[in-house]
């Protein structure tokens, strides 16, 4: 069997309590929370989990995030959903994004522009997406995202246009 699972093609997971993360909004930059997420000291988010994203670097204005395909990405075609794909892309557009932004302030994706240019499934090997912000002002940013496969081909290719705004940390 070529596939990353056995035969009987079950899944479970846990994540921990997203208040955690919610609780820490504004108080932190963008790099020292993303750097605090991976380095144990706030919990990932959800969607990590639920994707099973093996793994995330950041830098000022640089994220990337990687995937290895698994069947429960794929939709009835037999590759990789691009719902997931997109999700990828957002997510290394959004953090690059959220790298910049100083304590107090935080984003949103407006919108999210995906090119797919060649199915994924699991014979692609780690699927590595890089996010790069290409302009941010105060009120809004552009970024964009590339996935390539383990043969640096190009997978897919966004562009993410991203609300700026202030936020004030709770109690």
């Amino acid at each position: 069997m070529t596939q990353t699972q056995d035969s009987t093609r079950s899944r479970t997971f846990s994540w921990s309590d997203p208040a955690v993360n919610s609780a820490e909004l504004g108080r932190r930059s963008g790099l020292e929370t993303l750097r605090a997420t991976l380095s144990g000291e706030l919990p990932p988010p959800p969607v990590s989990r639920l994707l099973d994203i093996s793994r995330m670097t950041v830098d000022e204005g640089l994220v990337t995030v990687e995937l290895v395909p698994q069947e429960f990405h794929y939709n009835p075609l037999g590759s990789v959903h691009g719902g997931i794909l997109s999700t990828l892309l957002d997510t290394a557009a959004g953090c690059a994004v959220h790298t910049t932004l100083p304590a107090g302030v935080a984003y949103t994706s407006l919108d999210l522009n995906v090119k797919f240019l060649r199915p994924a499934t699991v014979d692609s090997g780690t699927l590595v997406c890089v996010g790069t912000v290409l302009q941010r002002g105060r009120r809004t940013a552009l970024a964009e995202a590339r996935i390539t496969d383990a043969d640096s081909r190009l997978i897919a290719h966004a562009t993410s246009t991203c609300l700026i705004f202030p936020v004030t940390p709770g109690p």
